[in-house]
């Protein structure tokens, strides 16, 4: 059986970790070194570094705070935010990345997401979906969750996961920072689409919305979060020992 995941999310803006509500109201939280290392040190599983302005800007991501981010941390790291191009894949892997998460770019060009794919290898792309209910329909975002681009969700994320994305990550806008729960509708219907790993992510607020995730879609392979792990609500140490009684298979 495969073992499920646990990863936190940095959200960076203007060099500092960031978390807000439905991808509004951001809020200063931390150093994004400081938190690598404490989630490296502490059982998370993997690590995933968003520059969360850095499409909407027009920007390529902070290398220098990356870099710094990757010297701390000995767990896979996904990196994502401006990624347009496969050099600016290529710039992320060599600042210490293990995978890259594409969002905005895959929109923009998608012909990148193969592109990537035979160069770095199926394991090294990963779609990142911000998804919104629009008129009964998931409905893929761009620009951080800011821009509605009218594509239906599932067939945009099965046609990437068919030019060579090795993984995805759901993000619901609609649940995220809400902390009532995983969005288990949308993850369901884009684990029943793919057959590549997916991530969930929006919406836990306890250690029992984990439990509630595996239980509820046993294909889905990680649960990611942010605020609470940032603010000490959930130490992931205990929520795997939760997981590991409720017999989810755990790395401790």
């Amino acid at each position: 059986m495969i073992t499920k995941r646990i990863i936190p999310c940095l959200d960076v803006k203007d060099g500092r970790v960031v978390k807000g509500v439905n991808f509004k109201g951001l809020a200063d939280v931390s150093s994004p070194v400081a938190l690598a290392e404490y989630y490296s040190n502490c059982g998370a599983d993997e690590l995933v570094f968003y520059d969360i302005t850095a499409s909407a800007e027009g920007r390529t991501i902070f290398t220098d705070i990356l870099r710094e981010t990757a010297s701390k941390v000995f767990i896979p790291l996904t990196v994502g935010g401006g990624i347009n191009t496969v050099e600016d894949f290529d710039r992320v892997l060599k600042c210490g990345a293990d995978k890259v998460s594409v969002n905005s770019g895959a929109i923009r060009n998608p012909d990148l997401v193969r592109e990537a794919a035979q160069r770095y290898g199926d394991q090294c792309v990963v779609l990142s979906a911000d998804i919104k209910r629009v008129d009964g329909e998931f409905r893929v975002f761009a620009k951080g969750g800011r821009e509605d681009t009218g594509m239906e969700a599932i067939s945009w994320i099965k046609r990437c996961v068919a030019n060579g994305a090795g993984e995805v990550v759901v993000n619901s806008i609609d649940t995220d920072g809400v902390k009532k729960g995983f969005d288990i509708e949308m993850l369901k219907a884009v684990c029943e689409a793919v057959g590549v790993p997916v991530i969930a992510s929006g919406g836990a607020g306890s250690a029992e919305d984990f439990i509630t995730l595996f239980k509820e879609i046993p294909d889905i392979d990680a649960g990611l979060a942010a605020s609470i792990f940032h603010f000490g609500e959930v130490e992931i140490a205990d929520l795997k020992k939760l997981m590991r009684d409720n017999d989810i298979n755990v790395r401790l």
